[in-house]
């Protein structure tokens, strides 16, 4: 197969080398700055300065790994050419243009996936194992989250200069911390209401919100809290899901996953791999894809899907700024 990554930043990087390491030996890059392109040539890997001219090279699949404002668009254009698309997360910013992705996706039969890496980090994988166990009975609430200190994600770069930071290029901890989002879907299902707390609360140079607070009520009459910010000293993520017969909890710092069974009184502990390391979750996910590709089937999240988990993301930015409970669905495309 022949694949084109647009984008050649810190992410986009990461996916050229893990698809360089499954053998994927047809591979290009489309990267606008100079500086980055010539680094990428050095490798030995063609990379062109413009969309278009990657569109013209015909891969077979394309992963979008640019700035959040850019997705859609440039996802539209590589699904109206045929491409099977890889976007990273968020899928969008905006509601804006979400509907013509859709459609051209579904027309074309196209396999697509939004990058939900974290579905593949040992931990939540755990858990949601544990859950279609039925180990701890139906879930009635759970409680995710995830903090760290934003001048720190990339210390190389400034981060008022990063896409976190600005609005209009889609920052802010919502969506940047969609991941979290995506977790409550996957263990719980859809979200039906959305309620959200977001403001900037610390002295960070920036023009979006750096603590969010969620409630979400799901299809299954199940709760959802949900934390999210840039302010935390240290990096901080994990999980806590109640039943009727048992919780869970996983710490993404101890790297340990336990359970407790009412039924017989019984904790169970389940702790990740000594060697796990980090790229791990990224090169499974990329096989995900690339499997996916090969047999026609559905990823595991594929655009329809992504595209609820963006409706709650959403529906959370209005309901910060209106104080007001919003539907899902009240979020049009």
């Amino acid at each position: 197969m022949k694949g084109l990554v647009v984008g050649g930043g810190s992410i986009g990087t990461r996916h050229l080398n893990n698809l360089m390491a499954f053998g994927v030996n047809q591979l290009s890059v489309v990267e606008p700055e100079v500086e980055r392109r010539t680094a990428i040539i050095e490798k030995g890997v063609t990379c062109f300065s413009s969309l278009e001219r990657g569109f013209e090279w015909k891969p077979n699949f394309v992963i979008i790994a640019t700035p959040t404002y850019l997705h859609v668009t440039q996802a539209v254009e590589a699904a109206r050419k045929g491409f099977h698309l890889f976007v990273e997360k968020p899928l969008s910013h905006t509601e804006v243009g979400l509907k013509e992705l859709l459609v051209e996706v579904e027309r074309r039969g196209l396999v697509s996936l939004v990058g939900c890496n974290m579905r593949f980090h040992p931990g939540p994988a755990k858990v949601k194992e544990v859950l279609e166990q039925g180990s701890i009975g139906r879930v009635l609430f759970t409680r995710i989250h995830t903090g760290s200190y934003l001048p720190m994600w990339r210390p190389e770069q400034d981060y008022r200069k990063s896409y976190s930071a600005n609005a209009k290029m889609g920052g802010g901890c919502i969506l940047d911390c969609i991941h979290e989002i995506d977790l409550a879907h996957w263990y719980l299902g859809e979200v039906e209401e959305v309620f959200c707390f977001a403001e900037q609360l610390s002295n960070l140079e920036i023009d979006v919100e750096d603590v969010a607070f969620l409630i979400c009520k799901h299809a299954n009459r199940s709760l959802s809290e949900i934390h999210l910010d840039y302010v935390q000293q240290t990096y901080e993520r994990g999980c806590q899901v109640v039943g009727e017969k048992g919780s869970i909890f996983w710490d993404f710092r101890e790297g340990m996953v336990r359970w407790y069974n009412a039924a017989n009184g019984h904790w169970q502990t389940f702790t990740q791999p000594e060697n796990w390391q980090i790229n791990q979750m990224y090169l499974d996910e990329m096989k995900h894809f690339l499997e996916c590709i090969e047999s026609g089937s559905a990823t595991m999240l594929p655009i329809p899907e992504a595209i609820k988990v963006m409706r709650t993301a959403l529906g959370a930015k209005v309901s910060a700024r209106s104080g007001y409970f919003v539907s899902t669905k009240s979020i049009a495309l």
